[in-house]
């Protein structure tokens, strides 16, 4: 059985606070980091010292981290960003020393981070990966309420479109594609896991007449690895590989840019995504959405993502273990 999974406050003005009570609904045993103060009021919680400290059923575990200020919901406040950004390094540290299974991050808002603490990640996953020494890392969103599942990894992220072709190297593919497969063995127990990249282009190329990355490079890399022993499909259109029989064909797709990645599993799964970050040395999920500070505080905000994030982690860790 692993240790507890910390679940990071994330923005205390977004939906975390309400979120996290919501997430005893999971099932998996899990400790909230973060402000008690910013919980709802009625929220049945009670502190403990370490993510294994027990509490009744029903309650929420809280490992206890003040913030200089209160949270109005929707309304982030300078004050705290230091301390979101504290909260993700502490349960970083509890994580590596073994202290905890793993980390589930609640959504933080980067521009808020940014303003009040001069955060100079473009978000949690490069943070993270800075946190563990600097180490190669992808991101791959899961769905858990669709079969055939659809997992994708996005090998360039948050970059302009008109810098895609210059971002995605023979390099940057190859280091996802071997941390991805590395990752499914380790965390999901797949012996020999299925891959399928997509191509850049239409019709992945068409044989130059959309483009030539397909015939120039991405199919010798391919070609390169399977001879390795890596089970790759590709470079495949795009537009034909997330219907239920394409998805039933591999474990997990490769993608060249993030809409061509985020829209297909957005619209098969929406609330059911998870957010996973492969090549870490802990394990780390967060739900695949926002702060939503439109609906904060409001007590509506949907705990399919991060109850469905907690579960996920929670098995990844029993594998590490």
């Amino acid at each position: 059985m692993p240790q507890p999974i910390v679940l990071t406050c994330g923005e205390p003005a977004g939906v975390g606070p309400e979120l996290a009570p919501k997430a005893l609904a999971a099932g998996v045993p899990f400790v909230f980091l973060g402000d008690p103060r910013h919980l709802a009021a009625g929220v049945r919680w009670q502190e403990v010292a370490a993510p294994s400290g027990s509490v009744p059923e029903g309650v929420l575990a809280v490992l206890r981290h003040d913030f200089p200020a209160p949270a109005v919901p929707g309304q982030p406040d300078p004050a705290n960003a230091q301390s979101v950004i504290d909260v993700i390094a502490r349960a970083v540290e509890l994580a590596r020393s073994g202290a905890a299974g793993g980390i589930c991050t609640l959504p933080i808002n980067k521009e808020a981070l940014k303003r009040g603490a001069g955060f100079a990640f473009p978000g949690h996953t490069e943070y993270l990966a800075h946190l563990a020494g600097d180490v190669p890392v992808v991101m791959m969103l899961a769905s858990t309420t669709v079969t055939p599942p659809c997992w994708v990894v996005p090998v360039t992220i948050h970059i302009a479109l008109s810098e895609v072709p210059g971002a995605l190297t023979p390099g940057a593919l190859e280091q996802a594609i071997r941390i991805t497969d590395a990752a499914l063995q380790r965390d999901f127990g797949i012996d020999r896991p299925r891959l399928a990249v997509a191509g850049l282009n239409p019709h992945a190329g068409e044989n130059g007449v959309m483009g030539d990355e397909e015939r120039l490079w991405i199919a010798p890399l391919l070609a390169h690895l399977r001879d390795e022993g890596f089970d790759l499909a590709g470079p495949l259109p795009a537009d034909t590989m997330f219907h239920a029989p394409a998805r039933a064909r591999y474990d997990a797709a490769l993608c060249a840019y993030h809409d061509q990645a985020l829209i297909p599993i957005k619209t098969l799964d929406f609330a059911g995504g998870v957010n996973v970050t492969l090549g870490l040395p802990f394990v780390r999920t967060s739900p695949d959405h926002g702060t939503a500070f439109d609906i904060a505080g409001k007590g509506i905000a949907d705990a399919e993502s991060v109850i469905a994030a907690l579960r996920m982690a929670h098995d990844m860790a029993g594998r590490r273990t």
